[in-house]
C-alpha cells in the first residue's frame, strides 16, 4: 500500500482516530501528520491473500490471530499509526481503545514491497517497528520476484537477517512456529523473464 504524495494534514492522535474511523479512505498518521494511502496492485493483493491464508490455516486453534491490511497498528514510541499488509498477534490482544481497530502488540509484521514504499518499508518504517516491544519478526516480501527477507529479533535486541529466494524456498517464522513456502505465497503471481521468477 502506497502513501499519497499530497501535502500532509496536522492532527492530534485523538483527532486522527475520529477522522480515520469516519473516513472511507485509509490514512497513516505520523507525529501529528496524516498521509492518504493509495491502492495496491493485483500482484500485491494476491501475495497478501496467499500469505494471510497460509498463516490463518497454521494458526487455527492456537492463541494467535492474523489480520490483513484493515487492522491499524500503533507504534507508541514513534507516534505512528499504520496499516501493515499482514499482522500476527499472539495471546490476548491489546488495543488502543474499545473500538478494537488499532493493535498495540503485534508479534509478526509483513510488508509487501512496492516501488513507492520499498525505501520507507526498509528504512524509517522498520526503524519505527523496531520500537514495538512485542515485535519478534519482520518480513519484506518482493512482488517482482520470489524473494522474502526476514528479520528476527534476538534475545539481546539485535535483529538477525535471513532471506529466501526462489519458488522452492521456505521461510520459517520461528516466533509463531509457521512456514511460508514461496511456491504458495506466489501461487497466482506471474513474473516476467527479467524478474528472475
Amino acid at each position: 500500500m502506497a502513501l499519497s504524495q499530497q501535502k500532509p494534514t496536522r492532527m492530534t492522535e485523538a483527532e486522527y482516530l475520529e477522522f480515520e474511523r469516519a473516513s472511507e479512505l485509509r490514512h497513516e498518521y505520523y507525529n501529528g501528520e496524516i498521509f492518504a494511502m493509495t491502492g495496491a496492485s493485483e500482484e500485491h493483493n494476491s501475495i497478501c491473500m496467499s500469505a494471510g491464508f497460509l498463516l490463518y490455516g497454521q494458526l487455527r486453534n492456537r492463541p494467535c490471530r492474523v489480520y490483513q491490511s484493515d487492522m491499524k497498528v500503533k507504534v507508541e514510541a514513534a507516534k505512528l499509526y499504520t496499516y501493515p499488509d499482514l499482522v500476527v498477534r499472539c495471546g490476548e490482544a491489546q488495543f488502543v481503545d474499545d473500538k478494537f481497530d488499532t493493535l498495540l502488540n503485534p508479534v509478526v509484521i509483513i510488508e509487501v514491497l512496492s516501488p513507492s514504499t520499498e525505501r520507507y518499508d526498509r528504512g524509517d518504517k522498520f526503524g519505527h517497528y523496531r520500537k514495538i516491544p512485542t515485535l519478534r519478526e519482520y518480513l519484506l516480501v518482493s512482488q517482482n520476484k520470489p524473494h522474502i527477507e526476514r528479520y528476527l529479533r534476538q534475545d539481546d535486541g539485535k535483529w538477525e537477517f535471513s532471506d529466501a529466494t526462489g519458488l522452492d524456498a521456505i521461510v520459517e517464522l520461528s516466533s509463531i512456529d509457521c512456514t511460508l513456502p514461496l511456491s504458495e505465497v506466489y501461487e497466482q503471481v506471474t513474473f516476467t523473464e527479467d524478474d528472475g521468477g
